[in-house]
């Protein structure tokens, strides 16, 4: 009796587990084919992302004063009415 049941069984499980993977396959070449909907959430961070590289793009970075400036500049502040 569990000869009988084990062929019957392990072929039928065996062509079900092939049904199902052929199936599984075709759904998902399917979903492939659909274009996927963009959520709010995924639109907002992608105008942020484009926003803040434009500000950027139009980055300037503060000017660096040089060494000898700075020492001539302060040498003018001790004594205003002294020429170089």
């Amino acid at each position: 009796m569990y000869k009988i049941f084990m062929l019957i069984a392990l072929p039928a499980l065996a062509i079900g587990w092939i049904t199902y993977a052929i199936w599984i396959r075709k759904v998902r070449e399917e979903e492939k084919k659909q274009p996927r909907p963009e959520s709010q959430r995924l639109t907002k961070t992608k105008s942020e992302v484009s926003d803040w590289a434009k500000k950027m793009a139009a980055y300037q970075p503060p000017k660096r004063k040089k060494f000898g400036d700075e020492e001539s500049q302060d040498q003018q502040k001790d004594n205003p009415n002294k020429p170089d």
